[in-house]
């Protein structure tokens, strides 16, 4: 079955609610406003057809896990997304200030917007909705609410991928269509899984044994695969015997079960010998950091915090030629510990830059925005090269490469479910 797009339904005059990725804002204010703006042209195509937009996003994680309890307040309120988006295009936002959809005020509003005073609504963060995470019935429930506002869904929030309330639920009520940013990350995401070769995975973290199943997937698939941060350290511990400050049993064990499994595609992992050790963690003192490589390291020696791959790994031939030489490059990691130890990063997406000829794929929050942040003149540039792309969702994307596939994420497996409307 195809994917539903948004291109084939008929909105004139239809209410559209539209499940968004603004999940950008930190403590009341925006950090990057990347999300909001890739989603754009999703919006403004609604309004372009005659339709009428209900913004739904999630913002932040407003309940405490340990007692379920759910904190609303500004620090997680969409409030500055609609600054943004009335600042950026002049379309003017309203959001119900009570969290309950059983009232006047939504009802007031949705006239307002069916006759034009108002460019759209915006909901509440959903996440402040008990039904949006808990699962049973409340799900069903809050799912059903949200159906009963609108005519249409459309879901351009592939950066949410779990199976919530906001994400799967409608589709079960509505006529239900992909977004225009939905199809693009889908359609990039291919060139990742139907890569031109060679492809070139650089994949960092701060756990190792969250990504063990990425990894495997990415030794299998790649050509080469390149490891950063703390994934890259506990690799160093279990392969050569190294006891690094910092790397938990959890994640060494991780990294042993990982080594057996690169036995067979050990000619895979690029080793970036020349690495960071500082002997603290929270500032970048010039007598208490230096360069160490790995080939002059004895099996079982201690080290300190090692928080950054340096330039000279980038700089020897055989790195620059593997590069160079790729046709596809996948990007999900900051290489160092920033903002004190930025050279790794600095240098990983300098040296990709010089490579004018690769589908150029970057993925994840903290990936985008160290880019951003330590080379803004090239990622300026990047935004208009279309040899790169910019994913919404790190965590989606290594979802589906795990998978094999974007069509086994559940919200992407719900827009193409049969179903009798």
């Amino acid at each position: 079955m195809k994917l539903p797009k948004i291109q084939d339904a008929d909105l004139r005059g239809k209410i559209v609610l539209i499940r968004v990725d603004h999940n950008v804002v930190k403590k009341g204010r925006i950090k990057d406003p990347y999300r909001i703006d890739a989603s754009l042209d999703t919006i403004q195509y609604v309004i372009s057809k005659g339709g009428k937009p209900i913004l739904m996003t999630h913002v932040g994680r407003p309940r405490n896990k340990k007692t379920g309890e759910i904190d609303i307040s500004d620090k997680t309120s969409v409030k500055p997304i609609i600054e943004y988006l009335k600042k950026k295009t002049g379309l003017i936002f309203l959001t119900p200030d009570e969290v309950d959809f059983q009232n006047h005020e939504i009802d007031n509003l949705l006239k307002d917007l069916k006759s034009n005073e108002i460019s759209g609504i915006y909901l509440p963060n959903v996440r402040w909705f008990e039904g949006e995470e808990s699962g049973g019935e409340k799900t069903r429930m809050f799912g059903n609410e949200l159906a009963n506002l609108a005519d249409v869904f459309v879901n351009d929030a592939f950066g949410s991928w779990q199976p919530h309330a906001s994400t799967i639920e409608p589709t079960k009520y509505l006529p239900s269509y992909a977004g225009i940013l939905m199809q693009k990350e889908i359609e990039n995401l291919s060139k990742v899984l139907n890569p031109q070769r060679p492809l070139v995975a650089v994949i960092a973290g701060s756990k190792f044994d969250t990504k063990i199943g990425t990894l495997t997937s990415f030794l299998k698939m790649a050509d080469y695969l390149v490891l950063g941060g703390v994934i890259y350290n506990a690799y160093l511990c279990a392969k050569y015997g190294f006891k690094i400050s910092g790397i938990t049993d959890e994640d060494l064990k991780a990294a042993q079960e990982f080594l057996k499994f690169s036995d067979t595609f050990s000619d895979k992992i690029l080793e970036l010998p020349f690495i960071i050790e500082s002997d603290v963690l929270e500032e970048k003192i010039a007598e208490k950091f230096r360069i160490r490589n790995i080939i002059e390291i004895k099996p079982g020696t201690k080290l300190n915090f090692i928080l950054d791959v340096s330039t000279k790994s980038f700089e020897l031939k055989k790195v620059k030629d593997i590069f160079h030489d790729a046709r596809t490059i996948f990007v999900n990691a900051v290489m160092g510990f920033t903002p004190n130890f930025y050279e790794g990063t600095f240098s990983l997406n300098s040296l990709i830059d010089q490579n004018k000829n690769a589908n150029k794929l970057f993925g994840g929050g903290d990936t985008l925005q160290e880019f951003k942040t330590l080379l803004p003149g090239i990622y300026n540039l990047a935004l208009k090269d279309e040899k790169y792309y910019f994913f919404t969702g790190g965590g989606t994307i290594l979802k589906a490469v795990k998978e094999g596939t974007a069509f086994g994420l559940e919200p992407v497996k719900a827009l193409m479910r049969e179903r009798i409307l």
